[in-house]
């Protein structure tokens, strides 16, 4: 009997040396280390390149992230226009021209704006849409069609007008030291009175006095654009 009491208190005696925890803590001698953190980033810039039916352009942005949601934004941009109502063609050197034209135009927007994430607290950090919108003023400098293209900009008459966007997009990836997105944007860009763009054909119906067609003004320099983004936070 004796040995068997003895037996049952030696079996308790390593059951409870097995639930013991174990686990040996070593601690630094130096106090004073400290862990190294994650640095926030809140700044970011990079360059947009647009594109749209009346033209291509590219643009430098600089962004600052106020908080998780809403950011600040400023873009400096340089984009062809043209006018709805040309038509380019191919003659049999390959050039390419547009009977009528008249001028060609250069936009150089810059914009102060503002995005605002949506659903942000629904979607994975890897996706990121957002809306924003934007304005500020405008340089449009239109160079005569009738002269070589790079030679007719000295020849060119500017024209400052104010102008704004509104949009959607989306920020792709999780590396959140980098911005890759798309922005599908529309601008407004009025010029009142419009700028001489497209000449209608010669009225001959008088032969003795052909009139000269009608002057068409472009009014309207803004459009769609779809805009892919690439730049780095810092």
């Amino acid at each position: 009997m004796k040995k068997i009491l003895l037996l049952l208190i030696c079996v308790a005696t390593v059951l409870s040396a097995q639930q013991t925890d174990s686990t040996i803590i070593f601690e630094s001698p130096n106090k004073n280390l400290t862990l190294p953190t994650k640095t926030e980033m809140h700044d970011a810039w990079g360059i947009d390149i647009l594109l749209s039916n009346n033209g291509f352009g590219a643009a430098g942005f600089y962004r600052r992230e106020f908080d998780r949601e809403l950011s600040g934004t400023m873009t400096f941009g340089i984009a062809d226009s043209k006018d709805e109502n040309e038509i380019e063609y191919v003659d049999y050197w390959g050039q390419t021209y547009s009977p009528g034209k008249i001028n060609r135009f250069l936009l150089m927007p810059l914009m102060l704006g503002v995005q605002y994430r949506i659903f942000a607290d629904d979607i994975t950090d890897s996706f990121r849409p957002y809306i924003n919108a934007g304005a500020g003023p405008t340089l449009i400098l239109a160079a005569p069609y009738e002269k070589e293209w790079f030679s007719s900009w000295g020849y060119a008459h500017s024209y400052f007008t104010a102008g704004g966007y509104v949009g959607i997009g989306a920020f792709f990836g999780s590396d959140m030291g980098t911005l890759s997105g798309v922005n599908i944007r529309y601008y407004f860009v009025p010029v009142q009175g419009g700028i001489a763009s497209m000449q209608g054909p010669t009225d001959y119906t008088d032969f003795a006095n052909p009139k000269p067609g009608k002057v068409n003004k472009k009014k309207e320099f803004g459009g769609f654009f779809i805009t892919i983004n690439l730049g780095s936070m810092f």
